[in-house]
């Protein structure tokens, strides 16, 4: 009857029982033992978040809102970073499986074929969150990257700059699924429908402000220095406005700058970036719940559990708005 009480099942109680049971348990202080009812249960109380790097803005303010979407369903959240490497990916994917976690959620840049081998070989719990690489079909929690990217730069285009360059990824490693590469489909897609070419106009960069901010000084010093620059994430456009305060290049008077995630420090920024914004809060509550979601398996299912949240345009200074 106590285990009942603790483990809100599997057979019901009382209200009039449960409450003494309850007040029995207050009373002698007892604390269950988690190890062991993860051992009884095969799954413990964790849920395993695989992201990229905690280091960059975006990704810890999401790391940040599945913690606290965790925390509000009784769970707590093992992180693992892995610098985009994919043998690291592997690595906390074994770990974070071997300690039955009851779910991972899965921010992956490019997952390979060991990793959703991996997956598969567990029949894991696995909800994509930012991300739907190729190599997997499982459940995904998203945002309109290729839309919000085209209504950025749409923006810049009607402020009237006579074209808009892109600083996207690096080339050698676009991946089906990738937001970035979802950006840069949108800023192709904006120009074409504007009549503007955009050969030449799309520069390679990591996604770090401290690669950007090199990229964008061999960028902004160059011949033919673009109008406008639409930025694939936030944590470029802020290397970007660092660059263009070196060279002494006024935005948005003679560089135009919008990014794409509107991360905190896009507010703070000098002058204020405008941005593309999703809501991360959203997108990790749904993560969560899908992980948890005891149906998240059933077959059939998979298609309708794609959840793509909006984009917003968020317009500050950097773009010439007042």
């Amino acid at each position: 009857m106590v285990s009942y009480v603790i483990n809100n099942g599997p057979r019901p109680v009382a209200p009039a029982t449960r409450e003494r049971v309850l007040a029995a348990i207050k009373e002698l202080g007892y604390r269950p033992d988690r190890v062991a009812q993860a051992m009884a249960s095969r799954r413990t109380d964790l849920i395993g978040l695989i992201i990229p790097d905690a280091r960059q803005p975006f990704f810890g303010e999401m790391a940040h809102a599945v913690e606290q979407a965790a925390s509000e369903r009784g769970k707590m959240v093992l992180v693992g970073n892995t610098d985009y490497v994919g043998e690291r990916e592997v690595h906390y994917l074994r770990a974070f499986l071997g300690m039955r976690v009851s779910g991972l959620i899965l921010v992956s840049h490019a997952l390979n074929d060991l990793a959703a081998a991996e997956i598969e070989a567990w029949d894991a719990r696995v909800v994509l969150l930012h991300e739907r690489p190729e190599a997997i079909d499982d459940v995904a929690v998203t945002t309109d990257d290729l839309g919000g990217a085209e209504l950025a730069v749409r923006h810049l285009l009607e402020h009237g700059y006579e074209y808009v360059a892109c600083m996207g990824g690096i080339a050698e490693t676009p991946a089906v699924g990738d937001p970035v590469s979802d950006h840069v489909e949108g800023w192709r897609r904006a120009m074409d429908d504007a009549g503007i070419s955009t050969e030449g106009r799309l520069f390679e960069a990591l996604y770090n402000r401290y690669d950007a901010y090199q990229a964008a000084l061999k960028i902004l010093s160059g011949p033919e220095r673009p109008p406008a620059i639409f930025c694939s994430t936030d944590d470029q456009a802020i290397g970007l406005l660092r660059a263009a305060r070196e060279l002494r290049i006024d935005v948005p008077g003679e560089l135009a700058v919008a990014g794409f995630d509107d991360i905190k420090e896009a507010a703070l920024a000098d002058p204020p970036l405008t941005t593309v914004a999703s809501d991360r809060s959203a997108m990790a509550r749904a993560a969560v719940d899908l992980v948890l979601d005891d149906g998240l398996r059933v077959a059939g299912a998979r298609r309708e559990r794609l959840k793509v949240f909006p984009s917003r345009l968020v317009t500050r200074q950097s773009c010439g708005c007042a």
